[in-house]
């Protein structure tokens, strides 16, 4: 069984998904797949309120026709054929703009002008109050004004100027359905104001839930970026390409370089499986890795079975020479630890140089951190004219490390590129230091 990651949580279930089916298709009437989370929301709640305030609209409608008031009756029933066209052009369109401002234009109006063919705020039994909601649901549906407070206020106003002369005109409506609509005046836009933050708190909430985990794998991503980053730049350079450095170049005046070479690497990969070949190889430097990383030595690159790493860079120290001799000698211990898989023991081929180098990175892709000089050269070549199992170095390398390393002199070499040079082998670092 795979255990389940904690960036790998469930989302959180949406109230829409726990909706029946036909709400779960009116709650989606007028999104389009490229609707932002926020898009979507909004136009859930337009189309899912507006129905809901529909359906409940049926009670009022059937009470005034028992008691006689058709033409107030036909009131609601507009709102609910105005509801229905409005949503049908809006799954055409899939505009919120245009459906919203109808549909607000109308929650306002039509209480109040059902109010007034009742005859005021008593006879009525405050049925304006539908409207008062209508602020409250134009911000669950995103339209971010006060004109819909204001309207209401104002038409608030009016229906107040007017109250006396409503109530001389107002039809006969029993004391016992006065009261009975009062509480559902009352009731009712409560009812459906609650259920509309309800909807609209919980999908923010889930929102919020998968903004945070998302934001989650975003970190780990960029944690993961970071590692990776590091892993092919040194902390330094990859700062300065953080810090938006587009090029990066520096000479070192004192830094020592190491080659390293498997000593039969190409007979061996010839008989080796693709699979076995590379686990060795891999087995092997991730030994110099650690090695390298201990010693606080910068690797610089793999080339084959080729390994390179840099003393000095891209920080300078003083003791870079002495920390590059004493890692070839932990490389030389390390290998010969590790076995071929047909037992044979390897050795490797170590040369070493040290001086001046150019350093920087090269590359817009695959980018990489790479140095360059004669350093570099030479001590390539005090590897590949090296000597197998040992450490060759230059001259000048035993002259600056005599005190702390014995060397055992070489007969003079001809390298390649070079000509004849004196190069020295690396016994090993001394017991003690001489005085003096």
């Amino acid at each position: 069984m795979h255990r389940q990651s904690a960036l790998c949580e469930p989302e959180t279930v949406s109230w829409t998904d726990r909706l029946p089916v036909a709400f779960q298709r009116l709650a989606g009437l007028g999104v389009d797949p490229e609707d932002p989370a926020d898009m979507r929301l909004d136009k859930a709640m337009v189309t899912l309120v507006s129905s809901l305030i529909a359906t409940m609209s049926c009670a009022w409608i059937a009470i005034y026709l028992a008691i006689g008031l058709p033409r107030s009756a036909a009131i609601p029933f507009v709102y609910q054929l105005c509801v229905v066209v409005s949503l049908v052009g809006f799954a055409h369109t899939k505009r919120i703009r245009t459906v919203r401002t109808i549909l607000l234009v109308l929650m306002l109006a039509l209480p109040f002008a059902l109010q007034w063919s009742l005859g005021g705020f008593a006879n009525g039994s405050a049925v304006a109050a539908w409207a008062g909601i209508a602020p409250i649901l134009a911000y669950l549906f995103g339209a971010r004004s006060w004109a819909s407070l204001v309207a209401f206020v104002v038409l608030l106003a009016v229906s107040a100027m007017f109250e006396t002369t409503l109530a001389d005109s107002a039809p006969y409506i029993s004391a016992g359905a006065r009261a009975a609509l009062f509480v559902m005046n009352l009731v009712g836009p409560s009812i459906a104001a609650f259920l509309a933050l309800l909807y609209f708190t919980n999908e923010r909430d889930r929102t919020r839930a998968a903004l945070v985990h998302e934001h989650r794998l975003l970190e780990a991503e960029q944690a993961r970026s970071e590692r990776l980053l590091l892993n092919i730049l040194p902390a330094p350079i990859a700062d300065q390409l953080r810090g938006g450095v587009t090029t990066i170049a520096e000479s070192q005046p004192e830094v020592t370089v190491l080659f390293a070479d498997i000593v039969g690497f190409t007979p061996l990969s010839e008989q080796l499986g693709a699979q076995a070949l590379v686990d060795l190889l891999n087995e092997v430097f991730v030994v110099f890795d650690d090695l390298a990383e201990a010693a606080g030595i910068e690797k610089i690159k793999t080339i084959g079975d080729a390994y390179m790493v840099v003393g000095g860079l891209p920080t300078p120290r003083p003791d870079h020479l002495a920390a590059v001799l004493e890692l070839a000698i932990a490389m030389c211990d390390a290998i010969s630890d590790v076995r071929t898989p047909h037992a044979e023991p390897l050795q490797l081929r170590i040369g070493i140089d040290t001086g001046p180098v150019v350093a920087g990175v090269i590359g817009r892709h695959k980018f990489s951190y790479d140095v360059w000089g004669d350093t570099v050269n030479t001590a390539s070549r005090m590897q590949s004219h090296g000597v197998r199992g040992r450490t060759q170095v230059t001259e000048r390398v035993a002259r600056a490390a005599w005190a702390q390393f014995d060397f055992e002199p070489r007969r003079s070499v001809a390298i390649k590129g070079k000509g004849t040079m004196t190069t020295f082998l690396l016994v090993g670092a001394r017991s003690s230091v001489p005085p003096g």
